[in-house]
């Protein structure tokens, strides 16, 4: 624990009573005298001693130490005494990472080899490599989006990545229709980006078929993402020599990371698409901004009632001692 002052300037008030007595000393002020018979007689009742003169009221030594006490306890208070806590360090991420996955009808092809010799889903394969790879960007903030026919947020911006796993798991080939909106799925991690306040955005894209009914290009979409400090990188998966929508256009994937300054990779398997996550993690390593605070408690409270405390037992002490006078 550390003890501070949040207005340590205050302190330079602590010698103020003393400028006022220098430069404003204490009014004076002629009066009549009041004349009353037997005044001898009275003094000598009273045991006072007549004198000449003025009449100054003074402070007992006393009264001098608890009125200079009082004075530094007011300004103690003044300046806000501080106790600090311990530094608490909050890692924050400096990067947004939006991952667009295509599960359109083609994801359900079954010709995926697994690392045990399998054959798999496509989803299914692409689901197993996301969750590992998801799970070592602790630090980054991520959102979900999937398009088919539309393109839809799954997960919004989280740094809870156990929950947009989850969003993950309950993902299924053909939720989101049929076609492959390449164009609107970049368009739609745009829009999220807009709510970033990063400098840092990265896009995954992973697709297995051509864009077939986006209302915006993937032309015309890469070339905002630039615009707007997007860099995206793009996965092609399935089969580039297959016919309609079940061939996947690797140019256009080419063209779409070119354009932001990404990088384009194509994976057949699954020990690929492992790989191509892996190569991606070594590019883009995770960024976070440290940010350290110390929980402050205030402590004004503690002279304010040293103070109360100080004038009630003095005019306590005050009251008793003008009793026993007049006892006596």
């Amino acid at each position: 624990m550390t003890y501070t002052f949040a207005a340590p300037w205050v302190f330079v008030l602590l010698p103020l009573p003393l400028v006022v007595f220098w430069f404003a000393p204490p009014h004076k002020e002629k009066v009549q005298a009041t004349r009353i018979p037997f005044f001898r007689h009275i003094a000598a009742a009273t045991g006072l001693e007549p004198k000449t003169g003025s009449s100054i009221l003074g402070r007992t030594w006393l009264q001098s130490i608890i009125a200079t006490l009082v004075w530094v306890l007011l300004v103690t208070a003044l300046a806000r005494p501080e106790r600090l806590a311990d530094p608490i360090v909050v890692e924050k991420s400096a990067r947004d990472v939006v991952l667009a996955l295509d599960i359109s009808g083609s994801m359900d092809q079954r010709d995926f080899t697994s690392e045990d010799g399998t054959h798999k889903q496509r989803l299914a394969a692409v689901k197993d490599v996301l969750r590992d790879f998801i799970a070592a960007r602790q630090g980054d903030r991520m959102a979900l989006i999937i398009f088919g026919t539309r393109a839809f947020v799954q997960a919004p911006f989280t740094e809870d990545l156990n929950s947009l796993n989850g969003f993950l798991d309950q993902t299924e080939v053909g939720m989101a229709g049929p076609n492959t909106a390449l164009g609107d799925a970049i368009g739609l991690g745009i829009r999220l980006f807009d709510s970033s306040e990063v400098d840092q955005r990265l896009m995954i894209v992973l697709s297995d078929g051509a864009d077939t009914s986006s209302r915006m290009t993937p032309v015309n979409a890469s070339a905002i993402a630039a615009d707007k400090n997007v860099v995206i990188y793009t996965i092609g998966v399935g089969d580039p020599n297959a016919t309609g929508e079940d061939r996947v256009d690797l140019q256009a994937l080419q063209d779409i990371a070119q354009t932001t300054g990404g990088q384009y990779f194509f994976a057949d398997d699954e020990a690929a698409l492992t790989q191509t996550y892996q190569q991606i993690d070594e590019q883009n390593p995770r960024v976070v901004e440290t940010q350290s605070y110390r929980p402050r408690e205030s402590l004004t409270h503690i002279p304010l009632l040293i103070v109360i405390a100080v004038i009630l037992f003095s005019s306590a002490g005050f009251h008793i001692a003008q009793h026993q006078r007049s006892v006596r």
